[in-house]
């Protein structure tokens, strides 16, 4: 297709250098990259992120590099390296955006503090992602997404009742909240300097991400009072909301939210009229100190009914549910599918499926371009900066690319 034919995406022009690896920084800059973004990722050289070596489940890629890191250049590039360090200072002069999740403090030593490039670079929008945020006694700490899940709380309200039942969650919730937070901070920044003219500094911290996704549990806790109890796949305090054993052997999920609900669900789905006259059950708070003996009642019911039967009645009611997909039904869910979500992206090993973006537009198309190979865009980038055959093969002999 004419490239003027293609409508434009909001961040066409906008150029993102990230200094990244892992989930945190590549998911923020993936999502800038989905709206338009140029990013450049620089990795190191002969290593890369070290991401691309977490497993080789994907063609022969790492599952966790596949996802975050589509629409991107990489560049291969050691800053601490004789040539390496003006390399990404020419970048810098052009860019729009620095983004990085570097250990803690290493981004000041290399002079790439936001106070330290605003004076060079007034224009450019710096984005820090850490685990815990700068100042403070865990300023240093290390941090990954389990530990940041544990810090913040959510390991305490997730999984089982038992003393020994905590479960992280099965992704890496803190790095995505993070990335999320930065993507935002990101595109506020620069609809800021839209009016100001001026870069500005986004922190971002990883604790402070998913405490704020903790909103419920906390207030529900709130000055000293008991949090909620561990539920495994129910819900803490609402009731019945989880998972129910059907007949044959598969699970069905459900939730009610209401009393109307609940009189439907006596009435159409249990058929069992009778319980609306039940005190144990007559509120949510009723029904959720009671929850055993409304549990063996529920799995009773459903023990009669397989599973298409008990959503046939669950949708008729109408209540919401849902089935307990593995992996392989997600990539083939029905809904997905019958609204055209996934399409092909290019890898070094070949096409991929790729989800298109949750929020779709009707104004443009999302960029879904290929996941990079180590070092794949040396020559161009640095062609693009000025840099002869001859200069590039010196940075090849420093080591610096």
């Amino acid at each position: 297709m004419d490239n003027k034919h293609i409508p434009a995406r909001p961040l066409d022009g906008i150029t993102v250098v990230s200094l990244e690896h892992a989930i945190a920084a590549p998911f923020c800059s993936r999502q800038l990259a989905d709206l338009g973004a140029r990013v450049i990722k620089i990795e190191r050289p002969a290593v890369g992120d070290f991401a691309r070596a977490y497993d080789t489940r994907t063609n022969g890629l790492a599952s966790h590099f596949v996802w975050a890191n589509r629409s991107k250049e990489s560049l291969a590039l050691d800053v601490k390296k004789p040539g390496g360090d003006v390399v990404l200072e020419t970048l810098l002069a052009k860019a729009d955006v620095l983004i990085q999740n570097l250990a803690p403090g290493a981004a000041a030593r290399m002079g790439l503090s936001f106070q330290a490039l605003h004076e060079r670079y007034p224009q450019l929008i710096v984005c820090d992602i850490s685990g815990y945020g700068a100042g403070g006694p865990y300023e240093h700490k290390k941090a990954y997404d389990l530990l940041i899940q544990s810090e913040g709380g959510f390991l305490s309200v997730t999984g089982g009742a038992g003393e020994d039942e905590l479960a992280k969650a099965g992704c890496s919730i803190a790095d995505i909240s993070a990335g999320m937070y930065a993507y935002s901070g990101i595109l506020s920044a620069l609809l800021l300097r839209g009016k100001t003219g001026q870069g500005s500094h986004v922190e971002v911290s990883m604790l402070e991400s998913l405490v704020e996704w903790m909103g419920y549990p906390l207030y529900y806790a709130y000055e000293g009072a008991p949090p909620p109890p561990r539920a495994g796949a129910a819900h803490s305090t609402i009731y019945p909301y989880g998972p129910f054993p059907v007949s044959d052997g598969e699970v069905v999920m459900l939730g009610l939210q209401n009393e109307r609900e609940w009189a439907l669900f006596c009435q159409c789905v249990l058929e069992q009229p009778h319980l609306l006259e039940d005190e144990r059950f007559n509120s949510n708070t009723q029904r959720s100190t009671h929850r055993q003996a409304l549990r063996q009642i529920i799995v009773g019911a459903f023990d009669r009914l397989g599973t298409a039967e008990v959503i046939a009645r669950l949708d008729a009611a109408p209540i919401a549910n849902a089935k307990v997909n593995d992996m392989q039904a997600v990539w083939q869910h029905p809904q997905l599918q019958a609204r055209q979500r996934w399409v092909q992206v290019g890898s070094p090993n070949g096409n991929l499926p790729a989800l298109l973006p949750p929020a779709a537009n009707s104004a443009f198309t999302p960029r879904m371009d290929p996941i990079p190979s180590l070092g794949e865009h040396n020559e161009t980038i640095l062609a693009e900066l000025g840099y002869s055959h001859g200069a590039i093969d010196d940075l090849k002999a420093e080591g610096a690319i």
